[in-house]
């Protein structure tokens, strides 16, 4: 287990509540920038950052200084290998270097193959970095990674330069490289679909507080306040008054019971699978902008007047923007 206690990320940050990240689970930290994302993430591995906070894996606290028995490994947003080594040699490195237990040079090459394999870049082993499109040198970072064989890995937005459907294959990959271990995995990014698709437990961060933590459903179902809603949700929530809102996805072209709204359709954009309609919403209140998220393609196009429909039960509602809050419903 990860457990981090009195965690400041920053100088002049208020002192975050505990955080505990179970052996064996994938965790998610969910922040947009200057969050306190990298900041946490080097503070975990062990390297100079802002952020301070008593730090134990495992009953083992962590220490002062460079410590490289630390059993945290990190893999960077960029493709951190060395460039002047092979894929075999990059992989072996954490292995040949500061083990007490030496490994004959035949348990070396076992291990990479291992790592490289589960990875899917054994047939790469003789090229070098140079030679490797992005997606294989990000593989190359992680199973270097893994080859210390960690009992946390760290990674900090590490598919933030990776095309889209390469993203998607590789995020779904993480999930099975720690279901066999008992590696607690650390993952940090910006993208709520990586939240919601590959986290056990998630935390919520903006600028440098802790919004809310929990299982990812029950805080998407649940946000304590308008920051961890809209933090956790693309497009962004939909305001209804001072302190409700709803998801773009939870708002209807087809009547449902519950509330109807007036609205002006300002923008539409579609990749086929989803449609996004920009608009000018009449709220009991005044007129607001809206994204609504809808399934297929519309035809709906800018300048029509429409009606907007959503169920009382997925409106969100919370007490004030700092603190509790609750889901009618």
């Amino acid at each position: 287990m990860l457990l981090i206690s009195q965690l400041r990320l920053g100088p002049n940050k208020s002192v975050t509540p505990d955080i505990e990240f179970e052996s064996g689970s994938v965790n998610v930290v969910l922040g947009r920038n200057h969050s306190g994302k990298t900041a946490l993430c080097r503070l975990l591995a062990g390297l100079p950052t802002p952020a301070a906070a008593r730090v134990s894996v495992n009953g083992r606290k962590q220490t002062m200084g460079v410590d490289r028995s630390w059993p945290v490994s990190m893999v960077y947003q960029t493709f951190v290998n060395y460039p002047h080594w092979n894929v075999a040699e990059n992989i072996a490195s954490p292995l040949k270097a500061g083990s007490s237990n030496r490994l004959t040079a035949a348990e070396i090459d076992s291990r990479v193959h291992q790592f490289a394999a589960k990875v899917h870049i054994e047939e790469l082993l003789h090229r070098m970095p140079h030679e490797l499109s992005g997606g294989q040198q990000q593989r190359l970072a992680i199973a270097r990674a893994l080859a210390k064989e960690p009992q946390v890995l760290v990674m900090d937005e590490p598919l933030v330069n990776i095309d889209y459907k390469l993203r998607e294959e590789l995020a779904g990959e993480l999930k099975s490289l720690v279901a066999d271990t008992d590696t607690c995995l650390v993952y940090s990014t910006s993208d709520p679909r990586d939240a919601l698709s590959l986290g056990d437990f998630i935390v919520l961060l903006q600028d440098g507080d802790v919004l809310q933590m929990g299982k990812p459903l029950d805080v998407y179902r649940y946000p304590l306040n308008f920051k961890a809603a809209d933090l956790l949700s693309d497009p962004g929530i939909n305001p209804l008054g001072d302190k409700a809102a709803v998801r773009p996805e939870h708002v209807s072209l087809d009547p449902v019971n519950g509330l109807t709204f007036t609205a002006t359709i300002s923008g539409v954009e579609t990749n086929g699978a989803e449609t996004y309609l920009h608009a000018e919403v009449d709220t009991a209140d005044k007129s607001r902008a809206w994204v609504v998220k809808l399934k297929g393609m519309r035809n709906v196009h800018p300048g029509d007047q429409v009606s907007f429909y959503v169920s009382e039960a997925d409106v969100l509602t919370f007490k004030d923007d700092a603190g509790e809050g609750v889901s009618f419903g």
